[in-house]
């Protein structure tokens, strides 16, 4: 079990490119199984949650070429638990296996405990297209001659729920329409995809809270395309927060700005000294003092709750009172503990965090909880006075791809150290 040693306080000065967006790589690759030609996924990124998905690819019977993916032999629809345990976005196999193959057998989902996130939802939304759903021993059983178009009411706009009721519509008879839709980029991602993977495929609506899709013949063959997924909004926000809490000049490229206007605001508001390209955000030292702010998460186009811990690592060092009320999960303030022990002042009351900005932070040892608090001990470790230990740094593998190496290139003093391998030496 690796952990990172962080030396602060830190100056970062330089460029950093983004990669590809993890939370619309999986949903990807998982419609790539509707597909019966080879398709390819550009620039994945190296991280633990891709590896897992490729791995229950593969027990599926897809063959993994580079950025290849061959579906045109499954022989299996079954998702074990031992990989599915590890990994929520596994669930979204299910919408594309029982629209080709009319059956799957998926373990309920693991990944992060931020809260219950339970797949009513999908179930429910899959029953509408006339599944016949089972829920048994910790698996989900599927089954459907084939799927029916029909109205689905979204109780709640959730993306894994939007992305797999989507997928399992391509291959429904008649049309299919999602209301309460998420509207997130990576929802709009997939749905880019699978239009430009199949010719007579309509998906209307993407980006709005309303989708229609008119569903095409099971034996319909898609096109041989090679898709590049969008960038990671998110990791881009992470380092956007870094370069403001750590006062440095920073470009950050091959992001979207178009991604980003909900932190971008709440920075600016703070008075961070930003500007913003097309697909390039420069960072530079502050000119004015920041102040502190009020944000709730809200679905996109609001405020992202994946950057909710990293802003409430900026607002510890900001000489303001901030407050950040989280709306989405309710165990998404693990990392409050560990800021405290640091030295943040941080005061919970419900599912709001007040934040008395202004105290110095130290370094201490502190533990990973979920993977956004793990960018954020690493942010607050940046501006702490001393050495910070993170422990259990697998939550942070799971979404960034070498971050530890592009913030040394930025001159963070950033270590990673293997614990096995040091208790065997």
């Amino acid at each position: 079990m690796d952990s990172f040693k962080v030396k602060g306080p830190s100056r970062l000065e330089g460029e950093v490119s983004i990669s590809r967006a993890k939370n619309s790589c999986l949903p990807l690759m998982a419609g790539t199984l509707l597909c019966q030609n080879p398709v390819g996924l550009k620039s994945l990124p190296n991280l633990r949650d891709i590896r897992t998905m490729k791995k229950l690819m593969s027990g599926f019977g897809v063959k993994l070429q580079d950025d290849q993916f061959h579906c045109d032999d499954i022989h299996n629809t079954y998702a074990p638990y031992e990989l599915v345990k590890t990994m929520r976005a596994s669930v979204l196999v299910l919408g594309p296996l029982l629209s080709r193959f009319g059956e799957a057998k998926v373990s309920l989902p693991g990944g992060c405990a931020i809260g219950t996130r339970p797949v009513d939802l999908h179930l429910d939304g899959l029953k509408k297209l006339g599944a016949e759903i089972n829920v048994e021993g910790g698996y989900i059983y599927a089954k459907a001659k084939r799927l029916k178009g029909a109205k689905i009411d979204l109780m709640f706009p959730s993306v894994g729920a939007t992305e797999n009721l989507l997928m399992a519509a391509v291959f429904a008879e008649g049309e299919t329409i999602i209301s309460n839709a998420a509207r997130e980029p990576e929802v709009v991602d997939l749905g880019n995809f699978l239009n430009q993977a199949f010719e007579d495929l309509k998906i209307a609506g993407l980006g709005t809270s309303t989708l229609k899709i008119q569903g095409i013949s099971q034996n319909s063959k898609n096109k041989e395309i090679i898709y590049t997924p969008i960038p990671d909004r998110i990791e881009a926000a992470t380092f956007i927060i870094a370069g403001v809490m750590t006062n440095s000049f920073l470009s950050i490229k091959d992001c979207d700005k178009a991604h980003l206007g909900s932190v971008t605001n709440a920075l600016q508001m703070s008075h961070a000294n930003l500007k913003i390209h097309d697909s390039v955000i420069e960072v530079m030292p502050r000119n004015k003092e920041l102040t502190g702010f009020n944000l709730r998460t809200t679905p996109y186009p609001y405020f992202p709750t994946d950057v909710q811990a990293q802003f409430m690592a900026l607002a510890t060092m900001i000489n303001d009172t901030s407050i950040i009320s989280e709306e989405i999960f309710e165990n998404r303030f693990m990392h409050v503990p560990e800021l405290n022990r640091m030295g943040a002042d941080i005061r919970l009351n419900n599912q709001t965090a007040v934040i008395v900005g202004g105290k110095r932070l130290k370094g201490a040892p502190v533990m990973c909880t979920d993977l956004r608090a793990s960018a954020a001990l690493v942010l607050a470790a940046m501006i702490a006075d001393g050495e910070t230990n993170i422990q259990r740094v697998y939550h942070l593998d799971r979404g960034y791809d070498g971050f530890e190496k592009k913030l040394t290139s930025l001159g963070c003093e950033i270590q990673r150290v293997n614990l096995s391998a040091r208790a065997q030496a």
